[in-house]
């Protein structure tokens, strides 16, 4: 039987995503071993609460009124209403997910499947499966759609490329090289380049995303993993799992700007619709940290469950 979320935690939610509170943006925290997704209200930094998910809850992605997770244990995207603060569908995906994206126009799902190589082609909000898509690199991480929502651009654990996938065609169509071991991915807002942290070289990978090559190789810190690009396109950010930090990078010179201290393992990342604050999963701390992006200070440390994997923010 599904676990339920307390009466009195549901009533504090339901309030909270309503009237005057919905000014703010939430950001969603998926906690693998809590097994739950922690909501932070972004206007205090404060943590609403937490809703059941899964078994296992590992990648993340917010919509209107949803909430996507995979759960890397039973094999399946979890829908969560964040409304109504429950599960309302669970659709099975195959063996070890990791990473969900969601199209910039919402219609579309993608979700990284490690143990078949494979990115999962889903319609949103329902998830309706509607292609699954083999890739080259082997245990797929990250799966992100393009702005445009015309590529899919896929990171692998076991590999040293990113392989590009045709949305429309639901095939791979090329292979980029990159540093081993590729993690986060995140695209200028115009498309232009994509920017992959690659775990095991300390390097973030900037690619042309028109000629398919990369152009730059920066130095980030020890473990890089996320990444998160600020709505402005002037500035990329990159967490290091090992150091641990934050990195800021400076798109036009390509070099890194500012370096902040959060806590232990950071992991993927997200911002702000407004650009003001990233947040920063630390998996080994059971933090998130919140960022100011134009003082690159460190704001606040907010507890969450065990494990956090990532963050959402809508």
């Amino acid at each position: 039987m599904r676990p339920r979320l307390p009466k009195l935690l549901l009533a504090t939610l339901i309030a909270a995503f309503s009237g005057a509170a919905l000014a703010a943006p939430f950001a969603y925290v998926p906690n693998e071993k809590s097994a739950t997704v922690s909501v932070i209200d972004t206007a205090g930094d404060q943590r609403l609460g937490d809703i059941p998910a899964g078994q296992r809850p590992r990648g993340i992605a917010a919509g209107d009124g949803r909430v996507y997770l995979t759960d890397g244990k039973t094999g399946s995207l979890l829908i969560i209403d964040t409304v109504a603060g429950k599960l309302v569908k669970t659709v099975l995906v195959g063996d070890s997910p990791e990473g969900v994206s969601l199209s910039a126009d919402g219609k579309l799902l993608a979700v990284a499947v490690e143990d078949d190589n494979s990115v999962v082609l889903l319609a949103a909000p329902l998830g309706k499966e509607l292609a699954r898509i083999k890739v080259h690199g082997k245990n797929p991480e990250h799966a992100v759609f393009s702005p445009d929502g015309r590529w899919l651009y896929v990171s692998a654990e076991e590999a040293e490329q990113v392989d590009v996938v045709d949305v429309k065609a639901r095939k791979q169509v090329a292979s980029i090289p990159v540093g081993k071991r590729p993690r986060g991915i995140g695209f200028l807002p115009d498309g232009s380049r994509a920017y992959v942290a690659s775990e095991m070289t300390g390097k973030v990978y900037v690619i042309d995303t028109a000629e398919r090559r990369v152009i730059a190789e920066i130095t980030a810190g020890q473990y890089p993993a996320g990444i998160a690009v600020h709505p402005d396109g002037k500035r990329v950010f990159v967490s290091n799992g090992r150091d641990p930090s934050v990195m800021a990078i400076d798109v036009a010179s390509n070099t890194v700007v500012a370096t902040v201290e959060v806590g232990k393992r950071p992991w993927n990342m997200a911002i702000t619709p407004d650009g003001a604050k990233l947040y920063v999963a630390n998996g080994r701390s059971g933090t998130v940290s919140v960022i100011d992006t134009a003082s690159y200070k460190k704001l606040a440390d907010i507890e969450v469950g065990e494990l956090p994997w990532g963050v959402s923010i809508r």
